[in-house]
């Protein structure tokens, strides 16, 4: 199939692909390139392509080329035979925590080979659209996973995998970039551009709010109150709050993409001097791309589904729970390769191309990936609100306001990155131990509630520490308020 395709369009790829490359690749890499795609092709390696240019059937040419170039152009490649595996695994019987891991490691490379194959189209379809494009396929393996599990009515499994992505990419992507950043620049300082991090911690802080408010129906009602219509009102606030998220989403797209680009694209900028970049160049043709593009997708979807369906038994064969392998284990190996692009950026001193890639991928899981996922949720029928649950929604707090306060002022060093990376290992820590059934904390949220918001409190004073009147008459206003609710629990 994918040989005939190669040969329909063969004449359209060789004759306008190569000019219309080569005419928009300065302006791709200058303005079109997103951090995203940038970190993932720092695992992908040059493809050999003297033997396969020998060949002389054309068509064939073509598909041997592609093949090289999709299959074999990345240093992921070796993972590549778990895919079979986990499918003839699937038919020949195979224990379901074997199945679990197989399709586990064969996602980690078709993650980075579509963020190669949205790459390639970029350079046919222009900087903008491009962009637009990764921006839309980049979280596609967690938007996958949440849809086959949301079929399958696991909620649970769809909530835990998306707050562990958010976590993974702000806690462990960041803290480990920053961390060897620093001990690789020990005699360097390193600087990053502050107004892009801010953007992104706007917005996950309004991500938040939406999370927090679902949440505290449970406890703002009297005890006549039934459980029905506290979770009618958090469902309806929590769609509602979906539509409102989607739309900061959009509006984060075009400040990104069109109005405000110039943020984005200041690590890329200092490229522009360097003459030892290379002029990059489409190795594929457009259609050949999205060929690629839509069998990676079904090839991911298909793993995706043996991943929701034996999490459960290899949750009770390796001894570890569901929250656990959800929250920790899938974001880790799902995203690994965009992970590592990060961290090589960071041993370079590029710390913007890896701020925007765990800062960037944490925003467009929180105010995308989890909004759609409620929007598909209501459309199959679905009862699945932003209600996260108190340790989560706890942790996902702690998490932004403890990264926020490690960016605040533009510079980097090791010690930031350990720090976050201890406090990843605590989280971890907490969920492999965590046995408590989710009732038994509920008293224990009405004391950390007050906490946190005094914590967001802080965070905001810190961007607007120029009107102390305000921020003064902020804290006597959240003590009011702490005192009232602290009464409320108490007496309850």
């Amino acid at each position: 199939m994918a040989g005939i395709v190669q040969e329909q369009w063969s004449a359209a790829e060789n004759g306008n692909a190569t000019m219309t490359a080569k005419g928009s690749s300065r302006e791709l890499r200058h303005g079109g390139r997103t951090a995203h795609s940038m970190s993932s092709s720092s695992l992908r390696k040059k493809s050999d392509l003297r033997v396969i240019q020998k060949v002389p059937y054309k068509g064939l040419k073509d598909f041997l080329s592609n093949l090289q170039e999709v299959i074999l152009g990345t240093k992921l490649a070796i993972l590549f035979p778990a895919i079979p595996a986990a499918i003839i695994g699937t038919y020949c019987g195979f224990s379901q925590p074997w199945i679990f891991g197989l399709s586990l490691l064969g996602l980690t490379p078709l993650a980075e080979r579509v963020s190669f194959l949205t790459e390639q189209l970029a350079f046919y379809t222009g900087p903008t659209l491009g962009g637009l494009l990764n921006a839309t396929c980049g979280n596609a393996t967690e938007l996958i996973i949440a849809i086959l599990a949301l079929t399958n009515h696991k909620v649970a499994v769809v909530k835990y995998s998306l707050l562990g992505s958010i976590l993974s990419n702000l806690l462990l992507v960041l803290g480990t970039s920053l961390f060897c950043g620093g001990i690789a620049n020990l005699r360097r300082e390193q600087r990053f551009d502050r107004k892009q991090a801010d953007v992104n911690f706007f917005l996950l802080l309004m991500g938040l709010l939406c999370h927090l408010l679902p949440m505290l129906f449970g406890y703002v009602g009297n005890g006549e109150t039934s459980a029905d219509l506290i979770a009618d009102m958090s469902l309806s606030l929590s769609r509602a709050s979906s539509i409102v998220m989607l739309i900061s989403y959009i509006a984060y797209l075009v400040f990104q993409l069109w109005t405000h680009r110039q943020l984005f694209d200041a690590q890329d900028q200092e490229d522009e001097f360097d003459d030892n970049v290379e002029e990059e160049t489409a190795v594929i043709g457009f259609w050949s791309g999205f060929v690629w593009l839509v069998g990676m997708t079904l090839v991911i979807a298909l793993l995706s589904e043996y991943v929701v369906a034996t999490i459960e038994e290899a949750s009770e064969s390796w001894g570890l729970s569901v929250s656990f392998i959800s929250i920790i284990l899938l974001p880790i190996v799902g995203n690994a390769a965009e992970h590592a692009g990060a961290i090589i950026f960071a041993f370079k001193n590029k710390l913007d191309i890896s701020l925007g890639v765990a800062l960037g991928s944490a925003t467009q899981i929180g105010l995308f990936v989890v909004p759609l996922t409620i929007i598909v949720a209501w459309i199959l029928g679905i009862n699945m609100d932003l209600n996260f649950n108190l340790l989560e929604t706890g942790s996902l707090a702690l998490s932004i306001i403890i990264t926020a306060f490690t960016l605040q002022d533009g510079t980097s060093h090791y010690m930031k990155g350990l720090v976050l990376l201890l406090c990843y290992i605590i989280i971890a820590i907490c969920f492999f131990v965590d046995k408590l059934p989710q009732s038994e904390l509920n008293f224990i949220f009405y004391i950390s509630c007050i906490h946190v918001t005094r914590w967001i409190l802080i965070v905001t004073e810190m961007f607007i520490s120029e009107q102390p009147n305000a921020v003064h008459l902020g804290h006597q206003l959240m003590n009011n308020v702490a005192a009232a609710v602290g009464e409320g629990v108490f007496s309850s």
